[in-house]
């Protein structure tokens, strides 16, 4: 976390928690929510529009992701200065980014080491990693059905539905709260 935060947090402790305003898709872009994007329906639900508009700007992200992480619950959050923005999942907390030396890497930038392997009913091929659970970015499939061709992993099938609660997190922490506030 940055010290810029630590600091605010210190000075404010009272800010209340944001919902809903920011997701994290199933290739690790981020999305800003506005209250029109909120009203088209959960960021995971496919509606257009409904995911907001896509982040681009460099600097933001970077800040994002330096401070991107679960709380008790499972809920993950973006610390913005005193505030958690808590983040709406499309699938996992994660996604992994995988290199033709099996290598693997957040969306963040994080390095992981591998626990796991998975396949769920859609075809979506899963990492449980030393930081958690994620999706492996579509681009990177490719080098995961070479890991396991030379062994390098073993897949396990899995449900989707079930692996939030198998790993711990929580898709939309929106819906999850009893009082949103925004």
């Amino acid at each position: 976390m940055d010290d810029i935060v630590r600091q605010a947090m210190a000075k404010w402790p009272n800010v209340p928690d944001c919902y809903g305003w920011l997701g994290l898709d199933a290739r690790g872009q981020w999305y800003m929510r506005d209250d029109r994007a909120q009203a088209l329906g959960p960021f995971a639900s496919g509606v257009a529009g409904a995911r907001g508009s896509l982040l681009r700007h460099e600097k933001l992200i970077d800040f994002i992701q330096r401070n991107y992480e679960p709380d008790a619950q499972g809920q993950w959050y973006f610390q913005n200065g005193p505030q958690r923005v808590y983040v709406e999942l499309e699938v996992t907390p994660w996604v992994w980014r995988v290199g033709a030396d099996w290598l693997v890497t957040s969306h963040s930038g994080r390095p992981a080491q591998v626990q796991a392997c998975l396949l769920d009913e859609q075809g979506r091929v899963y990492l449980n990693t030393d930081l958690g659970l994620g999706l492996v970015h579509t681009l990177d499939v490719g080098w995961v059905a070479e890991a396991i061709e030379q062994g390098v992993w073993s897949l396990q099938e899995v449900q989707a539905v079930e692996l939030p609660a198998r790993y711990g997190y929580v898709m939309s922490p929106a819906s999850h709260t009893q009082t949103p506030s925004n």
